[in-house]
């Protein structure tokens, strides 16, 4: 089963999807959206288009573990996504991964060739991939 890892934003949203035996996450770009409404409509299609069997989006906690206004509005959208896929919409703590993801890419990209979008893809790559390794270390398949 092929994953879908989402990290949401107000403008773009950065896509990550897993190999089918759910070993390794890569990226799969990012989508430019407008509204809420456009963003639901486009992962829509993605999930089709890859025939993604689960999608993880990233749920933005503070670091203390609490949800703040930016989480609840995750949780709203992941309420509206849910009723438009025919496959399980689960979220996984986000904490600190645009900020690990945007040093990562840092370190590795010429100073200001660093391209809009990469950090939100990126971002998802590392929300999979823990989602992905807490699954595994847990046992669980599928």
């Amino acid at each position: 089963m092929i994953v879908l890892g989402v990290d949401l934003g107000d403008r773009r949203i950065g896509l990550a999807v897993s190999d089918p035996s759910g070993t390794l996450a890569v990226g799969a770009g990012t989508l430019a959206v407008r509204s809420e409404k456009e963003a639901i409509a486009a992962l829509r299609a993605v999930v089709d288009e890859r025939e993604i069997g689960r999608t993880i989006i990233g749920l933005p906690l503070s670091l203390s573990g609490e949800r703040g206004p930016r989480a609840r509005k995750t949780e709203r959208f992941v309420e509206r996504l849910r009723e438009s896929l025919a496959i399980p919409v689960s979220l996984w703590d986000e904490r600190l991964t645009t900020v690990e993801a945007g040093r990562a890419l840092r370190a590795v990209t010429p100073a200001g060739r660093l391209r809009a979008g990469r950090t939100d893809e990126s971002a998802a790559i590392i929300m999979l991939q823990s989602w992905l390794d807490a699954r595994r270390t847990r046992g669980e398949e599928g």
